[in-house]
């Protein structure tokens, strides 16, 4: 296999629309998705550091949710509205 070569084709959810009341079923998981995403850097030897450092294994993210910069909350978010709207998209309920 030819990593070059390769091209992502995800499915197209852009026509699916959140319903409001699962905004916090929304906030939740990016929560635990940052939890997860620590949880394994923690498991691999990183650490917090002011300042990312792959070989000393620093990474500025290794802090609570909500001490995280707004930006890294918004891609723990993307993520989970990308999975909610996939499950939405593929016919699955949530209720």
């Amino acid at each position: 296999m030819n990593i070059e070569e390769y091209t992502p084709h995800p499915i197209d959810t852009s026509d699916v629309q959140l319903p409001e009341e699962l905004n916090p079923l929304l906030e939740a998981m990016a929560r635990n998705v940052h939890e997860i995403w620590a949880q394994e850097r923690i498991s691999q030897g990183w650490i917090y550091g002011e300042k990312r450092d792959d070989l000393l294994k620093h990474h500025p993210c290794l802090v609570a949710y909500e001490d995280l910069p707004e930006e890294e909350r918004v891609y723990d978010r993307n993520t989970s509205v990308e999975t909610l709207k996939l499950i939405l998209k593929l016919g699955f309920k949530i209720v």
